[in-house]
């Protein structure tokens, strides 16, 4: 079963200095028909006008990732931590037992594009975490590069959740292909270009929900940019 979700049928929130589209339901925007997939409970795709940004707030229990596509996040916590987060770069925060952080947009003449993806945690209470490792073109070119799993395969940053995030860049005649476990859920969100999943179509900000599926097929790729998510059903 594959469902399409198309990016013009995402909540939307103009907040002046941050504007947003929801794949899930979020703050201000709720379809009880999208309360997340398997274990995936937000993408938010955020972008934060120059100077402007989230100030600190606070998160528990959630494994969030912050995948930047354009500009530069800059991110500060109440661990100690202090990096900006540059494209390329994939950003891991266990908020365990209880976080605190604010993101900011720094530049004076461009905006922030970003990522913002939270899964639930396999466990609760945890110690809070952050990491945060490059993940260069070169890696994800014409193929499916590991960036996020629970045991850290394939040099991926480590989460506390059942959950392995995936990402590609694919064009003209590259392909990729991924084994699934039909009893699990996939999640494909298209970030830039077209592709084809499973011989659907998607535009930049669709996405594929995929159930009881052995395989995954991306193909006829143009200038794309894709996440796939391997969820716990």
């Amino acid at each position: 079963m594959l469902t399409i979700r198309r990016s013009d049928d995402r909540g939307h929130a103009d907040h002046g200095w941050l504007k947003s589209h929801h794949s899930f339901s979020f703050a201000g925007y709720y379809d009880p028909a999208w309360q997340g997939w398997g274990n995936l409970l937000v993408i938010n795709e955020d972008r934060i006008a120059p100077g402007t940004g989230f100030g600190t707030h606070g998160h528990r229990d959630m494994e969030i990732i912050s995948y930047v596509l354009s500009g530069e996040l800059a991110h500060k916590d109440s661990m100690g931590n202090g990096a900006a987060i540059p494209p390329g770069d994939v950003q891991r925060m266990s908020a365990g037992r209880g976080v605190r952080h604010s993101e900011f947009n720094h530049a004076a003449d461009r905006e922030t594009h970003f990522l913002q993806i939270w899964i639930e945690p396999d466990q609760v209470g945890i110690e809070p975490g952050y990491a945060q490792k490059t993940f260069p073109d070169s890696a994800k070119r014409g193929r499916l590069c590991r960036l996020a799993s629970p045991d850290g395969a394939e040099g991926s940053v480590t989460i506390h959740a059942d959950a392995t995030l995936y990402a590609g860049l694919f064009d003209a005649d590259e392909s990729a292909r991924l084994t699934l476990d039909p009893a699990r859920k996939a999640y494909v969100h298209l970030v830039r270009g077209a592709l084809t999943v499973n011989g659907q179509p998607l535009q930049a900000g669709d996405a594929a929900l995929i159930a009881d599926e052995g395989e995954l097929r991306l193909t006829d790729g143009r200038d794309a940019e894709v996440l796939v998510f391997d969820l716990a059903p």
